[in-house]
């Protein structure tokens, strides 16, 4: 294995990891406004996780 073909494995590797940090980030973003949003009960919007 060439230092070429680690390094690009490595960048591979980086922007896979990125992608699911960000996808992870915008579908906790996500979860949150609909439990937590105005189409929600009052009950839901008190939990500690809306606060």
């Amino acid at each position: 294995m060439t230092v070429g073909n680690l390094l690009s494995g490595t960048a591979v590797a980086f922007l896979f990891l990125g992608g699911l940090v960000l996808f992870t980030d915008v579908e906790l973003g996500m979860v949150r406004w609909v439990n937590c949003g105005t189409w929600s009960s009052e009950v839901s919007r008190q939990e500690k996780e809306c606060r």
